[in-house]
C-alpha cells in the first residue's frame, strides 16, 4: 500500500495487524481522489477521516493538497499504525488523530458546536455497518458540515437519506464508492 499521488507519492503505508481493518486498495483510492479532484474537493480542504484505520484516505488527501485532516479511529493499536504512517509521509504536522467511536465523535462535535469547517468527509466503516448507522452518521455530518462533500466506501449501496444527493457512484470489484453532498435548503422567496 502506497500514497498514490501528490507530495508523498510512492511512500509506503503500513497496514494495521489482523483482519479487523480493510485498507483501501491503491487503485480504488486513486479513482476516488481523481473524482474528488474533478469536484475541486481536495486542495485546501479541511478533512475529517472517520473510521480512519491506517489513515490511507486522509493521508492521500493531505498528499494531494488538503490543508488539514482530523483522523478518528477507535483502536489504539490501529492509531499507532496511523501515527507511524503520518510520520513516514511527513504529514503529521497537518494532522490530528483522535481516539474513539466515529458516531460519538460526531455527537461531541455537535454538542461543542464544531465541525462546520470540514469541507471533505471520508467514510470507510466496516462493511457490516448497519443502514441505521449510515443514516445516523450522514444526518450528523449534514447538520455539522452542510456544504461538505462526503466520500463513502462500502461493499453495498449506501442508504443516502434526504436531503442528500449522490454526485458520483462507481463500483470497483467488491468496493462501491459513493460521493454525496447535503442538498442545501431552498432559498426563501
Amino acid at each position: 500500500m502506497r500514497v498514490v499521488a501528490g507530495a508523498a507519492k510512492g511512500r509506503r503505508l503500513q497496514a494495521p495487524p489482523g483482519g479487523s481493518t480493510r485498507p483501501t486498495l491503491d487503485r480504488v483510492r486513486e479513482a476516488l481522489f481523481n473524482a474528488l479532484g474533478s469536484l475541486d474537493a481536495v486542495v485546501g480542504a479541511e478533512v475529517l477521516d472517520l473510521y480512519a484505520g491506517s489513515g490511507a484516505l486522509g493521508i492521500e488527501a493531505l498528499s494531494r493538497g488538503a490543508a488539514h485532516a482530523v483522523f478518528v479511529e477507535r483502536s489504539g493499536a490501529v492509531r499507532r499504525v496511523l501515527n507511524a504512517n503520518l510520520d513516514a509521509t511527513g504529514m503529521a504536522a497537518r494532522a490530528e488523530v483522535l481516539g474513539g467511536d466515529a458516531v460519538a465523535h460526531l455527537s461531541r462535535l455537535s454538542a461543542e458546536g464544531g465541525g462546520a469547517g470540514f469541507d471533505l468527509v471520508l467514510l470507510d466503516p466496516p462493511y457490516d455497518t448497519p443502514d441505521e448507522t449510515w443514516a445516523e452518521v450522514l444526518a450528523r455530518i449534514g447538520a455539522l458540515a452542510p456544504t461538505a462533500v462526503v466520500a463513502a466506501e462500502s461493499d453495498r449501496e449506501v442508504p443516502i437519506p434526504e436531503p442528500w444527493h449522490v454526485l458520483r457512484e462507481k463500483r470497483y470489484g467488491s468496493t462501491l464508492l459513493t460521493i454525496a453532498r447535503p442538498t442545501p435548503p431552498p432559498e426563501p422567496s
